[in-house]
C-alpha cells in the first residue's frame, strides 16, 4: 500500500480540506499520514521518513503557501528523500496571480504537481495513481 503524506503548512489552520483529503485518499485504498494544521516542512518530511512515503502533498489556503514551502526540495534531499513527489495546492500565493507563472514557480522550488485553488481532490486521484504506476 503506498503512503502519502499530508497536511497543511506553515501558520494555516484550514482543516476542512484536509480532513476531506484525507477521506477520499484513505477510501482510495491508500495509507494516508495526516500532520494536521500549522505544520512545518520538518513535520512532513520526518512523516514521510518515518512512513516510507511516496508523495508528500502539502495544502495552503492563507495565500503564504509560496513561503511556507520554499526549500522543501532542498530540504526532503538532505533528508534523504530524493524520490519522493512533492505535490502543492490551495490558495498557494497572495492574490490574483497567473497560474501558469505561479506553477513554473513551484516548478522552479522543485515540487512535481501544482494545483490551482479550488482543485477537488478527486480531480487528483487520477494524476497520484499515474505517478505512482510510474515509480513502479
Amino acid at each position: 500500500m503506498d503512503t502519502i503524506v499530508i497536511g497543511v503548512i506553515g501558520a494555516d489552520v484550514h482543516a476542512v480540506g484536509n480532513k476531506i483529503i484525507e477521506y477520499t485518499l484513505t477510501n482510495e485504498g491508500y495509507n494516508v499520514v495526516n500532520v494536521g494544521v500549522l505544520s512545518t516542512q520538518e513535520d512532513f518530511i520526518n512523516a514521510a521518513i518515518e512512513a516510507n512515503a511516496k508523495i508528500i502533498l502539502v495544502s495552503s489556503l492563507y495565500g503564504q503557501g509560496e513561503i511556507d514551502c520554499r526549500g522543501l526540495r532542498d530540504k526532503c534531499i538532505e533528508s534523504g528523500l530524493d524520490d519522493v513527489l512533492l505535490y502543492v495546492g490551495g490558495n498557494i500565493v497572495v492574490g490574483k496571480q497567473d497560474f501558469v507563472e505561479v506553477e513554473k514557480r513551484f516548478a522552479q522550488m522543485g515540487f512535481n504537481r501544482v494545483f490551482p485553488p479550488g482543485t477537488p481532490i478527486d480531480d487528483v486521484l487520477p494524476i497520484i495513481k499515474k505517478d505512482l504506476d510510474e515509480l513502479r
